[in-house]
């Protein structure tokens, strides 16, 4: 039976009924999906992160040219805690804890001077990084939460104040953030 609380009112509340008393949301479980798949991209983390700049930079390299080697290793750390976030939306099959990371991470890539498109392109090096490591089916919940993430990161492209190169016209009309 569920812990009964009594409320000032003298009334017993079921927490079997309501499963977050203040939500009403049960907590996103680590188990509903590929657990497994997650286990295996956390062991390789520090492989699939490089891999995936050495992706990004081929795949931009322009890269090269805009970061110096201190950028480039923080972008080789950002990667691994990218890996362990792709890892979370394997496990419980669910893309919010990398679209939450895309949110909430790129103010700090735009303070650090770092284009959310690169950030974008780590993602997208991971996604063909981790092709080998994942089962068919948690490749479609790492593809769902990259998918996410990128979306988040495109949206903040189109920000003004990007680390990025702009058009001399639009940056003589705008002269924002």
């Amino acid at each position: 039976m569920g812990q009964m609380v009594r409320s000032r009112a003298g009334m017993a509340v079921s927490f079997l009924v309501v499963s977050h008393p203040t939500l009403g949301l049960p907590p996103r479980s680590l188990e509903a999906g590929h657990p497994a798949d997650a286990a295996a991209l956390r062991a390789q983390r520090s492989a699939l992160a490089a891999r995936a700049l050495e992706i990004a930079v081929g795949a931009d390299p322009t890269m090269r040219r805009r970061h110096d080697d201190l950028a480039l290793r923080n972008l080789l750390r950002d990667a691994e805690v990218m890996v362990d976030r792709v890892a979370l939306c394997v496990a419980s099959d669910d893309p919010y804890f990398l679209r939450e990371f895309a949110d909430q991470s790129a103010t700090v890539f735009r303070r650090r001077k770092v284009a959310v498109m690169d950030a974008a392109g780590l993602l997208e090096g991971i996604r063909v990084a981790a092709q080998d490591v994942l089962s068919a089916e948690a490749k479609a919940s790492a593809d769902r939460g990259i998918d996410a993430a990128v979306a988040v990161y495109k949206r903040f492209h189109n920000v003004r104040g990007d680390a990025r190169e702009w058009n001399p016209v639009t940056s003589k009309l705008y002269k924002g953030i």
